[in-house]
């Protein structure tokens, strides 16, 4: 069934019951994980459905240390320096890979241009805007005002018509949650985009919601949270699927981007 046919069945209530059933193929993932000290977990995460939609809301009370996932892998064997966690029997799909390191205060996340507009299609990593379109996006969103005293656009991707961009919002100055939680400081990641529209770039109202932190700032001031497209999308089907990721030593010896301690 077409996506335009399950968009317009569900909009006009006569859907007749129909759901998008699970895949019935399963499949394998290994991550070969370098630099692997301290891991505590390496989870897999089916974030979007094959809509671009998510699959869940976001859970407002999940840990920094402790994400929410579909599947976490099992520690196995060292090869070359590196530990092998296995996700065995994993369904049909793509996952994004998440990987925390606990008694560093570390993780690592991947990501995908999902889309922001109802029949759009996800972005290439790839998809490299041009310099001007970048320039004026992220200077856009630095220098509007939000709710969060730190707003910083970590990844874009796009062409002329569409650009999205991995988005860091940070408020870790005194909330309104000061009264039930004393110095807490709120984190989360959206995908948002800016359209092509009347000779001009405009921002979509509409993001979407990676994830939702709440926790005390001088805690979240230790942590290293980075992102790399590399961990995303990583597509399962029936076949055994091998991946290779280093974890950084110290957060200066990396190019990835996300949340450093400060």
């Amino acid at each position: 069934m077409s996506r335009f046919v399950k968009t317009l069945l569900a909009a006009t209530g006569f859907a007749f019951g129909w759901t998008e059933l699970p895949a019935a193929t399963a499949g394998q993932l290994t991550v070969w994980l370098g630099n692997a000290e301290g891991a505590s977990l390496v989870g897999a995460i089916c974030r979007w459905d094959s809509d671009g939609n998510p699959r869940r809301s976001p859970d407002p009370t999940a840990k920094i240390d402790a994400p929410a996932v579909d599947a976490e892998g099992k520690r196995g064997a060292v090869r070359g320096g590196r530990e092998a966690w296995t996700f065995s029997d994993l369904p049909k799909g793509k996952y994004d890979l998440v990987i925390v390191a606990r008694e560093r205060r570390l993780r690592v996340e991947g990501f995908q241009f999902a889309p922001v507009r109802e029949l759009d299609p996800f972005l290439s990593p790839d998809a490299r805007p041009d310099d001007d379109a970048r320039e004026f996006i992220i200077g856009d969103i630095r220098k509007s005002p939000h709710y969060e005293n730190k707003v910083e656009p970590l990844y874009l991707a796009g062409d002329a018509k569409a650009i999205r961009a991995l988005v860091m919002l940070l408020r870790d100055k005194p909330t309104s949650y000061e009264g039930e939680s004393p110095g807490a400081a709120t984190l989360r990641h959206e995908i948002w985009q800016y359209s092509w529209r009347y000779g001009g770039w405009q921002k979509e109202k509409r993001t979407r919601v990676l994830d939702r932190v709440l926790m005390h700032r001088d805690d979240l001031r230790r942590w290293t949270w980075l992102w790399d497209v590399k961990l995303g999308g990583i597509e399962i089907t029936n076949g055994p699927v091998e991946i290779r990721c280093d974890l950084p030593r110290q957060p200066g010896e990396t190019q990835l981007r996300g949340l450093f301690p400060y």
